[in-house]
């Protein structure tokens, strides 16, 4: 594997034992994970056995959600020797950092991203197979702590996921062809009441459907914190978009055989019933969203991976482009866009450019 790639850790067994082999595999990235959080947490003011105690708060959410994410999460804690509350603070970190009520009643206000999603059908596509890609704009520094996992299960579908290391699940596919990426909304519904699960965790969820119906219904079967977007495909030829208020969803499907999603409300039923949050941190999402819809719908019929490298390596208002160079964020952060991934689940590959503002060099990982 290439020097500047993100490692491949294979897991099975029970749920304790695939925690146990992540976080051995990989101990250094998950206390790189553990760092991040720690810190991101005491600049907003929360010392470090506060941010334990709140942690403790979200583990019997997490195990009426489902007790074996759990059982998962004891195990990288003890396979990289950290304390458990850490890796629910890793999984938890968004409803923990911008939400959650003990810590900042208006943290939201704050809570931004950036994340450019699409979902290319087959009928669109030059090569008659769904492509499903994304850039994750996040902290700089994940470009240490991410991982790849490859999940052998006993009980479904095996899963490739790349996700920061000591989390359960970002982005990826299964080997029944579902695959799911997804980007930060705001509303003014958000941390307003208890969610029934973590936004990782959901999107773990998904990744456990057996098909895209199983995987749709697994979002709309639980509340959330906060809001959004989640991006849903089926290799057999189908996609969806999700705009997940906490209490609501607003459905989008391709035009012309393409999705593309940024960081705000499209739906026109979501842009009447709520109030668009994230545009005043996030206003480039607007012609983001525009640039790769309208480059990608001109192409329809002959999208291939090399359009959507093209377009995600869009470089227009930088740094605040579709591709995202370092920037400052909130808290003393540096935000870019962390990786690129492109996907195609029927071949069961996946290929990720880590810092791709820096060196646009993919890897290839397969399921």
């Amino acid at each position: 594997m290439e020097p500047n790639a993100f490692p491949l850790v294979d897991i099975s067994g029970t749920p304790h034992e695939m925690g146990r082999l992540h976080g051995a595999a990989v101990p250094r990235r998950v206390l790189a994970s553990v760092d991040l959080y720690r810190a991101q947490m005491l600049r907003r003011g929360v010392p470090l056995p506060e941010q334990h105690r709140l942690a403790r708060a979200f583990m019997p959410v997490i195990a009426a959600y489902d007790a074996a994410y759990l059982e998962e999460m004891a195990g990288i804690a003890e396979g990289a020797g950290v304390a458990l509350e850490d890796i629910v603070i890793i999984n938890c970190r968004t409803e923990m950092m911008f939400g959650y009520k003990d810590i900042a009643p208006v943290a939201g206000a704050e809570k931004t991203d950036g994340c450019t999603g699409i979902v290319v059908t087959p009928e669109a596509a030059a090569g008659g197979r769904l492509l499903h890609a994304h850039n994750w704009d996040w902290r700089e520094e994940c470009a240490d702590s991410g991982v790849v996992l490859r999940i052998r299960r006993g009980d479904g579908p095996q899963i490739l996921t790349f996700v920061e290391a000591g989390g359960l699940a970002r982005h990826g596919f299964n080997s029944a062809g579902v695959s799911v990426s997804g980007n930060f909304l705001a509303c003014e519904r958000d941390f307003i009441e208890r969610g029934e699960a973590p936004l990782g965790l959901i999107r773990r969820k998904v990744l456990e459907s057996a098909s895209l119906s199983e995987a749709m219904g697994k979002v709309w079967g639980a509340t959330r914190y906060c809001s959004n977007n989640l991006m849903l495909a089926d290799a057999g030829g189908e996609a969806v978009n999700l705009e997940c208020a906490p209490d609501e969803i607003f459905f989008l499907t391709p035009e012309n055989g393409v999705l593309v999603h940024a960081n705000h409300w499209i739906s026109p039923v979501a842009q009447a019933k709520l109030r668009d949050l994230g545009l005043r941190n996030n206003p480039d999402s607007i012609y983001r969203q525009r640039r790769v819809a309208a480059t990608l719908g001109a192409r329809a019929g002959k999208i291939g991976i090399a359009d959507l490298k093209e377009v995600l390596f869009d470089t227009f208002g930088a740094p605040a482009a579709v591709l995202r160079s370092p920037k400052p964020a909130s808290f003393d952060s540096i935000s870019a866009t962390v990786a690129t991934t492109i996907m195609d689940p029927a071949a069961r590959t996946m290929w990720i450019a880590r810092k791709p503002y820096q060196d646009q060099a993919f890897t290839e990982y397969q399921l």
